[in-house]
């Protein structure tokens, strides 16, 4: 099809279900942009069998029990309780038994506010550092992902992490890199748009490509411009193969931090391939998912994938947003790739202008869930103002509008917003760099207000994925250098988890399959490595999971429990 735009409803359902996961979640053909044509298959969730037992697993079920096994048969949960020889007789067949020894069980984790598209489709071989902890660390994590990387290709890190996650607060110099990985260039870029680290052989290859860089004798590459360069040049390196290695490697960290499921807010849209002013927050919106979607019709996604839509457009006839309703379906596929609403927003502006306003119309007329993010009192204000007006003409009561981040809130606003029906999804991204002492979303407020609540990081370009870190963050009120800076807002640990498990459930339409371990739910969990209840609060950051299951099938495995 010529026109990216023109994808309609007929071509869909004339498609049947068993594209529900490929074409409906982009607007053309992933043929068209030089890739192989996906292969049309049936797919569904996973559909593993799995006994866990011997441990400690809480449910965050209705009453809030704590149980000693649970039981899954072909992807669903089929039994809790405590007796191996009663759970077993629930699975058919023979299915993996796992002895826990003691350990903490939680159901998956749920990240309704993330880019995570963004970090699937990371140029070079990526290579996650936001655990370093210190320089010594991001040296180990480059060095061992060297081993797999042929000669000539870039060894990259990029995104969601600051010098205030590790001990130097700083990040490696040129010699550093070297002593790390010598033979490879190497390619360290923080944030949106820099700046940027490499090596000896980076610098070289930087300083003689097409749109060159300046880099420092240290390695820094600073200066927007001179780090989106960079960044331009290791894009133009990465083919389609590279792309689906790098969606595999970022849905293997999302299960090895315990993450089953996110709902995707994509990036600063633009359409075509990488130029040299892009950030590492643009990428081609009608492209972004081609390699997902290859994956997924191969069989070989396992981290459940909710899409929302952003649309960027400042035009009052909102062209794109029009098409986007009238031609696509919300919350359509399976239950690992699916459609979603649209967000992070449907038109600039945060509660203000007539585009904004005419966005809002739009998407409450086509009776879509939409969120947009309030970064002040005044878009708080502003955009409950917004939906009210909506409201009047257009029932959005059980549509699940929603304000994520809010860093400040009134009890006034959190009664107007939940009458229409709305939530909030707070954000702990402050935890990497906010100051001051109310830095961050009121946890403790909107709790206690009663509205229904969601808790994200909104990784991974300003944030780290490790949703352990905004655990920290709501339980401790501390950022990442330990300096308390969202005083009087802090939760308790059981709150913070249910918000990242059971209450997150709710932003992807899925609390009736996912945020709990009950008999009926999606198999999604994760063993940890320590009890979240009795750690110290500086170990909150360190849990990591040893197992991780979605659907029953283990994705993510330390090896430190046998099973048989």
């Amino acid at each position: 099809m010529n026109d990216p735009l023109s994808f309609s409803r007929r071509g869909v359902l004339g498609a049947g279900a068993a594209m529900a996961a490929g074409t409906a979640l982009g607007l053309s053909s992933p043929a068209a942009s030089g890739s192989a044509p996906v292969s049309v298959v049936d797919r569904t969730t996973p559909r593993g069998d799995l006994v866990l037992h011997n441990g400690k697993i809480r449910t965050f079920d209705g009453h809030g029990r704590t149980v000693a096994g649970v039981a899954i048969s072909e992807g669903r949960i089929v039994g809790v309780g405590s007796s191996l020889g009663q759970l077993k007789k629930l699975v058919p067949g023979k299915p993996t038994v796992v002895d826990l020894r003691g350990r903490t069980v939680v159901p998956g984790m749920i990240e309704p506010h993330v880019h995570f598209v963004s970090l699937a489709i990371r140029p070079g071989y990526h290579v996650v550092i936001e655990n370093a902890g210190d320089i010594a660390g991001i040296q180990r994590l480059l060095a061992a992902r060297r081993r797999d990387v042929p000669p000539g290709q870039f060894i990259t890190a990029m995104g969601g992490f600051h010098p205030n996650l590790f001990a130097e607060r700083r990040l490696p110099t040129l010699a550093e890199l070297d002593a790390a990985v010598p033979d490879r260039p190497v390619l360290l870029f923080q944030g949106f748009t820099g700046p940027a680290w490499t090596n000896s052989l980076g610098k070289a290859y930087f300083e003689a490509a097409p749109v060159p860089s300046v880099v420092g004798a240290d390695g820094s590459i600073t200066g927007v411009a001179n780090a989106e360069a960079a960044l331009y040049n290791v894009r133009l390196t990465q083919t389609f193969e590279d792309r689906k290695r790098s969606t595999l490697d970022a849905m293997a960290y999302s299960a090895s931090v315990g993450i089953t499921a996110v709902l995707d807010e994509v990036g600063f849209p633009v359409i075509g391939p990488p130029q040299p002013n892009h950030a590492l927050s643009n990428f081609d919106h009608y492209r972004m998912y081609d390699s997902w979607r290859a994956l997924h019709a191969e069989g070989k996604t396992f981290i459940r994938l909710q899409t929302n839509f952003l649309h960027n457009q400042n035009d009052l006839t909102l062209p794109e947003l029009t098409q986007r309703l009238a031609n696509q379906y919300q919350l359509f596929g399976d239950d690992l790739l699916m459609t979603g609403g649209i967000g992070e927003w449907g038109a600039p502006g945060d509660g203000n202008g007539p585009v904004w306003t005419r966005a809002q119309q739009l998407i409450a007329a086509a009776g879509w869930r939409n969120n947009n993010r309030a970064l002040s009192l005044a878009a708080l204000e502003a955009q409950i103002a917004g939906y009210e007006a909506v409201n009047a003409q257009y029932d959005i009561t059980r549509l699940r509008w929603r304000i994520d981040h809010v860093p400040v809130v009134t009890p006034a606003l959190l009664d107007r917003l939940q009458a229409l029906g709305g939530a909030v999804n707070g954000g702990t991204f402050a935890f990497m760099s906010g100051s001051g002492t109310a830095a961050g979303a009121p946890f403790r407020t909107i709790l206690d207000h009663g509205i229904k609540a969601g808790i994200h990081l909104d990784g991974v370009h300003i944030a780290p994925l490790n949703p352990w870190f905004g655990i920290y963050y709501a339980v401790t009120g501390r950022n990442a250098l330990g300096v308390e800076i969202n005083v009087g807002q802090q939760i308790t640990r059981d709150e913070a988890v249910r918000l990242w498990t059971r209450e997150n459930a709710w932003f992807l339409n899925m609390e009736d399959k996912l945020g709990t371990i009950e008999t009926g739910k999606l198999g999604d969990l994760v063993v940890l490595d320590r009890d979240y209840r009795t750690v110290s609060d500086e170990d909150l950051k360190r849990i990591r999971p040893i197992l991780t299951a979605v659907g029953g099938r283990i994705v993510h495995d330390s090896g430190e429990l046998k099973h048989h």
